[in-house]
């Protein structure tokens, strides 16, 4: 049984404006792909919750937080705005289990049903939330939001605000989206903008035009995601980095990118990596999308694992510095380029390590080779069915638990096969493995690596998303 109540808000500051760069680049994907893009999930509440817990504290961060309370509103020139409301009211669902219903199980089918939704953008409010109640007391949260309003290191920023006293005036401190669009239309941030334009058109200029292999023709076009897990992976990938010096985050897409050299036979590999942006003055407080997507290349061939880490870490910080731009302008550029060139530059492979740059790695012994090969045989794989799938060829998410760590990828059949895609995920983790073994053995990659025979013309229109560059989380 599920009731509804409404939640009266006020916060500071309102108006109508242009979208900042992070809403715009998120807009395009939803624009592109057709439906909403969102996050959120399930949080299990501590026992003695409270429904007027839960209200205080959706009171706040949405008092708190401008991109809580944005509504979009459509122009007739085609242009798309920011609306911010400083009152009004948040819908919360009321969702009560009979007893003998497990709540964990009916939360996840509320989140289900919240994320297989799209979104009304001119008249619903960026969050959907819900509690789940057994014998009249929360037992769950569910929270889905829409990408608009925040990305991954907004949810970090959320989640802290969400946990703090509240005692004081909800009034955020830091940026708000309104400010920064705005500033964004400075010449500050114009020449930073022009600065990654030109990083991205030089990228765009020397690349092969193609990430993977032709279609494979199979039976079935369409998407498909897989998740693995692994020990070893976290235990090979924390080695790797105590032992060259360079991050864990590096070191990981130097695995991946090798092995997708080896898999697809095209080197340089080219991955865009989301960038949050939040080392940016004024970003770090912000629940609105800041960050961006920025491309990075890697060339791999007759260089040892150790070469492909150091050549990782240095064109992941070059991509970080070129994530700040207009992605209308980014829009333009990229069909120019493949004007120019007569095809279509395939740009959508997606490597996004959810896990914070920098973090320190656990005190105490590091896994020896041996103990990181006795973990192979717990790795899992499953195959997942997710709302709102990435509309890329190939979109691969890295988070870790404190035992694991887990890759979420998710391609297009029609240019990697449910074969490739398993193989992508092991290869890394084999990959990972053989670093630990020895740095310095080669990558393998060969110094002139062939590219495949061109595809021949698609039938069917391309896959949606593509151009847009996905959601940058």
């Amino acid at each position: 049984m599920a009731a509804q109540m409404f939640v009266p808000f006020h916060g500071e500051g309102s108006g109508v404006g242009e979208l900042t760069w992070g809403q715009k680049g998120i807009w395009q994907t939803i624009w592109l792909s057709g439906q909403s893009v969102t996050m959120g999930g399930v949080d299990a509440l501590p026992p003695g919750t409270t429904v007027e817990d839960a209200v205080a504290t959706l009171r706040y961060v949405v008092a708190r937080h401008q991109s809580l309370r944005t509504r979009l509103r459509f122009e007739p020139d085609g242009r798309v705005l920011q609306v911010v409301s400083s009152e009004g009211e948040i819908p919360l669902e009321l969702v009560d289990v009979d007893g003998g219903d497990d709540p964990a199980e009916v939360a996840e089918s509320v989140r289900l049903r919240y994320q297989s939704s799209d979104f009304d953008y001119v008249r619903e409010w960026p969050l959907r939330m819900a509690l789940i109640r057994q014998h009249g007391e929360p037992t769950h949260a569910v929270a889905i939001y829409l990408h608009m309003a925040m990305d991954a290191g907004g949810m970090d920023v959320l989640m802290a605000d969400s946990r703090a006293d509240r005692t004081g005036s909800p009034a955020a401190t830091a940026m708000q989206p309104l400010q920064l669009a705005w500033q964004q239309q400075q010449p500050a941030a114009l020449r930073q903008g022009a600065a990654s334009l030109r990083h991205l058109e030089q990228v765009l200029r020397t690349i092969s035009p193609r990430r993977f292999g032709p279609p494979t023709g199979g039976p079935v076009p369409g998407f498909e995601q897989v998740s693995y897990s692994s020990a070893a992976m976290l235990l090979a990938n924390r080695a790797v980095a105590a032992g060259t010096g360079v991050g864990v985050n590096p070191v990981l897409l130097a695995a991946f990118a090798v092995t997708l050299a080896r898999h697809t036979g095209i080197n340089p590999v080219v991955v865009v990596l989301p960038v949050s942006n939040r080392f940016r003055p004024g970003f770090a407080g912000m629940v609105s999308p800041v960050a961006q997507i920025s491309p990075c290349v890697l060339d791999l061939a007759g260089v040892s694992f150790g070469g492909a880490i150091r050549r990782a870490a240095r064109s992941s910080m070059h991509a970080f510095k070129h994530a700040y731009y207009n992605p209308d302008e980014r829009y333009a550029l990229l069909r120019r380029v493949d004007e120019e060139r007569g095809e279509e530059i395939d740009i959508s492979c997606f490597f996004n390590d959810r896990r914070r740059p920098g973090r320190p790695l656990p005190a105490g012994p590091l896994a020896t080779v041996r103990e990181i090969r006795a973990a192979l045989p717990s790795s899992r794989l499953r195959w997942t069915t997710e709302p709102g799938i990435s509309k890329q060829k190939l979109y691969l998410s890295v988070d870790d638990t404190p035992d694991t760590i887990e890759l979420a990828m998710s391609a297009d059949t029609e240019h990697l096969s449910t074969v490739d895609m398993e193989a992508i995920v092991r290869g890394t983790e084999a990959v990972l493995v053989e670093m630990a073994v020895d740095p310095e053995a080669p990558t393998g990659v060969p110094a002139a690596a062939p590219e495949p025979a061109a595809a021949p013309e698609p039938t069917a229109a391309p896959a949606v998303g593509t151009r847009a560059g996905g959601a940058a989380r």
